[in-house]
């Protein structure tokens, strides 16, 4: 009976070790711009090279800037995005405008690409009601702050779809700390058991605050998780934007014609603190981390691939980093003129119908803005 039990464990053994030899990083472009996976090259034009290229260069200067903002107490919650461009951007750039954004914190600039204004994304992080009024025809709810919560509403929204026929899809984001919740796994089981057209991504950049991947999970990779939920799982570059876009412009084809939801775990890397509000990670990360993945920058890797391309060069850069610093200038400049909230507004805000005690005091406070 030993004997038996002890054979049925290395089976498992085998078998646990045979599905995550399955899951090895699926990549196009390398380190150096090299095209090392021809076959999976996504058919996208110059211009669509180029436009890729423009949001990344634009959305680093709006890290940048967004910190600087931050420390002069301009801005207020912050999570930067450096490091995280192709995983962040290349992705919404494989999605159409009628697919819905479920985002976490750190996702804010796919809902500016997916068309958030500016200055709204600055109302958001200063905690202006105004920052969570998405614009008619803006598919996308507010950064979601509760760690994972956004999966099972990404599996709700994508079943909504799939009932009315919309022929589009949810797409949500995490981290790999996100990965590690229960919410993760109810989300990935509902919508697989339904077929819902959702994309699951989990942008690994291997510390959910300070809590190195390792210590959150004994699984070697976060796209194996896919196989107990019984949907499609791929590990990608998350540095290679081209990677990025083919994985996700493969999973929505899936998505939309009934093939159901797709889980992908990008391998990425924030060069910055987790959030601006006193994270140091210089604690928990060494200097040989940081210069190892500065490295695989995503901007550096597909400048080159594009200079090689002969369709990228400094003068197009310097004008796209021109354009995002006047931008930037012009929606903090409208964010700072936008009229500062009131305790009626949050009470308006919150009910359709105001309870009676309600009522009374928010009287009381239209009386005293009034004066």
């Amino acid at each position: 009976m030993a004997s038996k039990t002890k054979k049925a464990q290395l089976d498992a053994t085998k078998a646990l070790e045979a599905v995550e030899e399955q899951f090895e990083m699926f990549q196009i472009l390398n380190e150096e711009g090299e095209v090392v996976n021809e076959a999976a090259m996504p058919e996208l034009s110059d211009e669509q090279l180029q436009e890729l290229m423009r949001r990344m260069v634009y959305t680093r200067i709006l890290d940048q800037r967004s910190i600087s903002l931050n420390r002069q107490g301009r801005l207020g919650f912050y999570a930067p995005t450096a490091g995280q461009e192709a995983s962040q951007l290349a992705s919404q750039f494989a999605l159409e405008k009628e697919d819905f954004i479920l985002p976490g914190y750190r996702d804010v600039p796919q809902m500016i690409w997916h068309g958030l204004p500016l200055y709204q994304a600055f109302l958001f992080s200063r905690g202006h009601f105004h920052g969570n009024q998405m614009p008619e025809g803006v598919n996308t709810i507010s950064p979601q702050i509760i760690i994972g919560a956004q999966i099972i509403q990404a599996a709700g929204v994508a079943l909504g779809m799939k009932k009315r026929g919309a022929g589009s899809v949810a797409i949500t984001y995490t981290g790999d700390g996100g990965a590690s919740q229960g919410d993760f796994y109810e989300g990935l089981n509902f919508a697989g058991a339904f077929k819902a057209p959702a994309i699951f991504v989990v942008q690994n950049n291997r510390f959910a605050i300070s809590t190195p991947v390792e210590k959150q999970s004994a699984a070697k990779t976060v796209a194996q998780k896919a196989v107990a939920a019984g949907i499609p799982g791929i590990q990608v570059d998350g540095m290679d934007p081209l990677a990025v876009y083919a994985a996700v412009s493969d999973a929505r084809k899936r998505a939309v014609n009934g093939e159901g939801p797709t889980l992908i775990e990008t391998m990425t890397y924030r060069y910055g603190p987790h959030t601006m509000a006193g994270d140091d990670p210089t604690r928990y990360r060494t200097t040989d981390l940081d210069n190892e993945w500065e490295k695989k920058d995503p901007l550096v890797r597909f400048r080159k691939f594009l200079e090689n391309k002969g369709v990228w060069n400094e003068e197009k850069e310097n004008e796209v980093i021109d354009q995002a610093k006047e931008d930037i200038k012009e929606a903090i400049k409208k964010a700072d003129g936008y009229p500062k909230q009131k305790v009626t507004d949050f009470m308006e805000n919150m009910y359709e119908e105001m309870p009676r005690n309600l009522k009374e005091q928010y009287e009381i406070y239209q009386a005293k803005e009034s004066k």
